[in-house]
């Protein structure tokens, strides 16, 4: 690739940083719904290290990323002004947390939530923080992934609902509020980039930003409302609310990847003034 004036597609992050984003974001949505769900025991236990695992597989994906991975400690090296950083920082307070609170210790299910919350936070403001490229440096982006990270932690939380059985109504009319919230952010942050991005980085949204307004917001909340409107058995209500959580957390995955690996224009660069030999400025 010629780093010439016109924008070009950044090449440091790949899918390994969009696994990270992904795993990450729905490994701290879920510790999130557990903690409101109010379960016990070994189904409390089985939801938060599955949270702990999917962070743990985002964070691999990083470390396979890097080029000599026994210099990923340097990551720990800079709070003050890296929110790569605070992200390793929160994860590492997060596994022994939710550690703990799988063993049923009281309080701490929701020290383990503040910190998954904070954990997809600094997820949020890492792609931020890359203000040469026009579709990350977008202030809406942040509250895009992290309402992105609630909804994908919802939808493994009620995909998984028949082996855990913790899912409460109210539960499901926070998983769809949020889904609502979500698209709302979506379409809001999709205008604002529309002025200001490389056309390839906005071409290469389509595909996934229809796929969430359709499979990842209108089934859902069609599914969710569903038994609003039809009398349906114990089941029926699992497995509609099985196949939102599905559409909802798919969605939210595929936006990711295409948000990190395909829509990273930077803006370029321009010379308002070219130097003429002999000519002074």
């Amino acid at each position: 690739m010629s780093h010439g004036p016109a924008p070009w597609q950044q090449s440091n992050w790949d899918w390994r940083a969009a696994g990270n984003f992904i795993g990450g974001g729905a490994g701290g949505g879920l510790i999130v719904f557990t903690a409101f769900c109010g379960a016990q025991g070994p189904a409390l236990a089985a939801l938060l290290l599955s949270g702990l695992a999917l962070i743990g597989c985002g964070l691999l994906c990083v470390c396979l990323e890097l080029g000599r991975p026994l210099r990923a400690l340097h990551v720990f090296f800079n709070p003050r002004t890296s929110w790569m950083t605070r992200e390793a920082i929160t994860a590492t307070l997060l596994v022994p947390v939710g550690m703990a609170a799988a063993t049923g210790l009281p309080g701490f299910v929701w020290v383990a939530a503040a910190l998954a919350i904070a954990f997809v936070y600094c997820q949020s403001r890492m792609l931020q923080a890359a203000r040469g490229i026009p579709a990350w440096r977008e202030p809406l982006l942040s509250p895009l992934i992290v309402l992105t990270g609630l909804v994908e932690g919802g939808g493994a939380f009620f995909l998984t609902d028949g082996l855990h059985h913790a899912g409460t109504e109210p539960l499901l009319v926070l998983f769809g509020t949020l889904v609502l919230a979500r698209v709302l952010v979506w379409l809001a942050y999709r205008r604002r980039i529309g002025a200001i991005a490389d056309p390839r980085a906005l071409a290469a949204l389509v595909a996934p930003g229809r796929a969430l307004q359709l499979l990842g917001t209108v089934l859902p909340l069609a599914l969710v409302a569903l038994p609003v409107v039809v009398a349906l058995s114990g089941q029926a209500v699992s497995t509609a609310a099985a196949m939102a959580g599905f559409a909802a957390w798919i969605t939210g995955a595929c936006l990711k990847y295409a948000l990190v690996t395909r829509a990273g224009f930077n803006q370029g660069f321009s010379l308002a003034h070219l130097p003429v030999r002999g000519v002074r400025p």
